[in-house]
């Protein structure tokens, strides 16, 4: 770590602004962002800022050398788009021992801006060393994403109870217990839905912090099962929401096809049970999935149910939420990305095209016996997409089913194995070669899209270009 994070006082002192263009007002507009007084100097004697409102732009004292100006009263200097002025007010600054950030130059700086996420009284700075401004960038997206708008209000509530809280309550352990308690039970939630009122008249109402921090058994009325859908694998398309429920879970209870990506981004100290299965591998039974959901909550822990690909389609998840509630357990569900979905984008499969792909049914048959009971005349639409679940083991029976129902053998199909993942594979052709198309991937899971918009894909561009290129090849020799 070559820069040691601190956080400057912004209201000790006026901080003095070199520069001019876009670079200085983009400073500039941080600052006054942190209530910050601000002696600028621009160089181009352009001081027009658009946008500031009148309490802002009172914070701004115009200065017009800024190489006499001076620094006693400084808090800290920045230099942008400030040229070989700049360089003059950072070397005397530094001199004076302030502290001095001369935009895109590290060497001249004694500290960088880092890339900041501002939810109010919660501040978080990501920086890089100076070496990429991009990738802090980038990780302060995902933060700004991960981080609940209201985070700072809650951070400003407690805030304003610490002390009456320290007051009452002398155990520090005890006094950390409380706020635990009231950052993840109702009261936070009730901030982060943004009804304050309701969570300061819930903490006025606590008569006995001291017991209400120590009640062992308070913690079963806040128990919770969430359904998250985990995706098809890549770890990125997992939403904002679903990775909130995982790192809040004290427990995970994770499908087999749930990517180990995917799971390293619940919480570190959560506690991880595997409970699905895959195809001729047996399972504990759904009444015992269950069982383990419904203990979890009821003993006040926060459970996430952790599914492949989307819960509602075909992952039970409304089994699990019916016996949820018949339990009476307070749960919820987050949707993911199916992996009809995942593996559609990944290549570029158009489930749907105006004029030619009109609808799309998705459906399973994980087993022979199961495709050969799916009534296949309902199928046989040329403007119909087909996307079948769990099919490999069935393909001999869809291809049947297809054909014989009167679909054409000439119908483009797609067999997507792994889609997202690292391991992806993308085997294309008709439907009269399912079977064999098949059997060219290295396991599953797999789904089988089977419709005209096959072929307008990457792979069947590709296996076509592929194709071309051996006829020259063969016409070459």
């Amino acid at each position: 770590m070559k820069f040691l994070p601190i956080f400057l006082d912004s209201h000790a002192g006026p901080i003095l602004l070199v520069g001019a263009g876009d670079p200085v007002r983009a400073r500039l507009r941080l600052l006054l962002a942190a209530e910050a007084r601000v002696r600028w100097h621009a160089t181009d004697d352009d001081f027009a800022v658009a946008g500031l409102d009148p309490a802002a732009a009172s914070r701004i004292e115009r200065v017009d050398d800024p190489t006499t100006i001076e620094l006693n009263e400084i808090v800290a200097v920045f230099c942008a788009g400030a040229a070989e002025i700049g360089m003059a007010v950072a070397a005397r600054a530094r001199a004076a021992g302030l502290p001095v950030n001369v935009m895109d130059d590290p060497a001249h700086s004694s500290f960088i801006v880092p890339a900041i996420v501002d939810r109010g009284d919660v501040v978080v700075a990501v920086g890089t060393g100076g070496a990429s401004p991009v990738v802090a960038r980038r990780v302060r997206e995902r933060i700004e994403a991960l981080l609940p708008a209201r985070i700072g209000d809650l951070a400003t509530l407690i805030g304003r109870w610490r002390k009456p809280v320290h007051d009452r309550i002398a155990h520090a352990p005890l006094r950390r217990r409380f706020w635990e308690r009231v950052v993840d039970g109702p009261i936070g939630a009730l901030v982060l839905a943004g009804r304050s009122d309701e969570a300061e008249g819930a903490l006025t109402a606590i008569a006995d912090p001291s017991a209400y921090a120590g009640e062992q058994n308070s913690r079963q009325d806040e128990g919770h099962v969430t359904l998250v859908g985990a995706g098809p694998g890549d770890p990125d398309l997992l939403t904002v929401k679903a990775l909130r429920a995982l790192q809040d879970a004290d427990i995970v209870f994770y499908d087999e096809l749930v990517s180990p990506e995917v799971l390293d981004r619940a919480r570190r100290d959560a506690a991880r049970v595997p409970v699905g299965r895959r195809v001729g591998k047996p399972g504990i039974g759904q009444d015992a999935i269950n069982r383990l959901l419904i203990d979890a909550a009821k003993s006040g822990q926060r459970a996430v149910r952790l599914k492949g690909g989307d819960p509602f389609i075909f992952g039970r998840g409304g089994e699990e939420i019916e016996a949820l509630r018949e339990a009476g357990v307070a749960c919820s569900v987050v949707p993911g990305i199916t992996a009809a979905l995942g593996a559609a984008a990944e290549s570029e499969v158009p489930l749907t095209f105006r004029h030619e792909a009109l609808r799309v049914t998705f459906l399973t048959a994980h087993k022979a016996r199961d495709a050969e009971s799916v009534d296949w005349s309902a199928l046989t639409d040329r403007k119909m997409t087909v996307v079948v679940y769990m099919g490999i083991t069935a393909a001999q029976s869809i291809r049947n089913g297809l054909l014989a129902a009167g679909r054409s053998p000439e119908t483009p199909v797609g067999v997507f194995a792994r889609a997202t993942r690292p391991d992806a594979t993308a085997v294309v052709g008709t439907l009269d070669r399912l079977p064999a198309l098949v059997r060219r991937i290295d396991g599953g899971p797999a789904i089988l899209v089977i419709g005209d918009v096959v072929s307008r894909s990457a792979p069947w561009r590709n296996s076509n270009l592929n194709s071309l290129l051996q006829t020259f090849q063969m016409a070459a020799e």
